[in-house]
This record gives structure tokens, C-alpha cells and sequence, in this order.
């Protein structure tokens, strides 16, 4: 049975960046809660705040990859919180270094340890969200999406865009990656896959296999 996810959002930081917000679900389906935080692009304090002024409480952080511009906020908000910290395992090199994570160049170096490392196809769940770890190399070497399969929502991170890819000029990007990626990994999701990118307006598998001009 489907159910409807309760998903916030909040775009901040040099390169408005999306970072959001899914509230748990308890085992009838109704929202609890507890959140998970998607790329808490920066001012993790300020976000925690914002979040427990509503009611809402930071039970874990997913990272979608390892730039700057989604994990500023990271080491705040688990100081608040005490949030565990969910990665792909592919993308623990950048994630320890700020050459790499480009931290280094806007002169804010940062690293970022994961509590659970994660897999490609890796199956899990998160305050009562089932979740697959989708891994799509191209924007880095690993960048991963998350696949909401109850809810049909889809994590894509600086992975796919309306109409649009991520860039593959930083370092371990590749272009043919991340069109062999999105089409093997991501188009071949149902059509009404909600897809919530790292940057700008949502869209949808069905819409991005229509009309993306990356990837058609």
C-alpha cells in the first residue's frame, strides 16, 4: 500500500541548495515525529531550531554525495541532535577530504564520517521508511539517489534535474557515467516518481524520460 510522505524542504547556502525534511511514519501509516534530513546544505543549528520549533525532531541524515554545498551542515546538526549519519560508501573518499569536496576552496574545509556506510541496492529502513540506496556515479564517483518506493519519492541530489543532469567538471565526475546511470538506475523507475533534486523545482521519472534532452 502506498502511503503519502510528508516531505518539507528548505533551499539555503551559496549555492541554494535543497535540503529536506521527511517525517517518520508509524506502522499505520500516520506521520510521527521524528525526521529524516536529507543534504543539510549549511546552518545546521538553525535548521534544528526551525524543525523543534514545529514539533520535529532529527533522527537521521542521509547525504546524497560528498560537495560542500550538501554537508556544511552536517557536523551542526548532529551536535544538536545527535542524528546518525547514512552515506554511500562510494563516496567516503570525498567525504574525508576538502580538496575533493571542494570544502577546501571556499575556505570552510570539512569532512564528514558516516555512521553507516551503504551500498548500492542496499535496502533499509529509517523512521518507518523503507529506502533503497541507489548508486549513480557521475556527478561524483559516488553519488547515490534514495528510492522511496512507498511513497514513490525519489532523492536524486545533484544526480538529475528537471530536464537537466549535474555537472561532471569536479573531480571523479563523468559525463557518460551519469547518463548511464539515469538511465539504468533512475529511468527505469514508475513514471509517477516524484523526483526531489539537490537544486531547483521537482519533476518526475515519467516527465524526465520524455523530455530530458540528456538522456532521451
Amino acid at each position: 500500500m502506498k502511503q503519502k510522505a510528508e516531505i518539507g524542504y528548505v533551499t539555503l547556502g551559496m549555492c541554494a541548495t535543497n535540503s529536506y525534511f521527511i517525517r517518520g511514519v508509524d506502522g499505520e501509516g500516520k506521520a510521527t515525529d521524528d525526521v529524516i534530513f536529507v543534504d543539510p546544505a549549511d546552518r545546521g543549528d538553525l535548521l534544528y531550531d526551525r524543525l523543534l520549533e514545529k514539533g520535529l525532531h532529527v533522527k537521521a541524515i542521509l547525504l546524497t554525495h560528498a560537495h560542500f554545498d550538501h554537508i556544511w551542515g552536517v557536523a551542526d546538526l548532529v551536535n544538536k541532535s545527535g542524528a546518525k549519519i547514512y552515506a554511500p560508501r562510494a563516496e567516503e573518499r570525498m567525504l574525508s577530504n576538502p580538496d575533493m569536496n571542494l570544502s577546501a576552496d571556499y575556505g570552510r574545509p570539512c569532512t564528514v564520517k558516516a555512521d553507516t556506510w551503504l551500498e548500492d541496492g542496499e535496502e533499509f529502513t529509517l523512521c518507518g521508511h523503507r529506502i533503497k540506496c541507489l548508486l549513480t556515479p557521475g556527478h561524483t564517483e559516488g553519488s547515490a539517489c534514495y528510492y522511496f518506493e512507498d511513497s514513490d519519492v525519489l532523492m536524486a541530489g545533484d544526480t538529475l534535474f528537471e530536464e537537466s543532469v549535474g555537472r561532471t567538471d569536479f573531480p571523479t565526475g563523468s559525463s557518460s557515467e551519469i547518463v548511464r546511470s539515469i538511465r539504468e538506475k533512475l529511468l527505469v523507475l514508475p513514471d509517477d516518481v516524484i523526483v526531489y533534486p539537490g537544486h531547483g523545482d521537482l519533476t518526475t521519472i515519467g516527465h524526465e524520460r520524455q523530455y530530458n534532452p540528456f538522456v532521451c
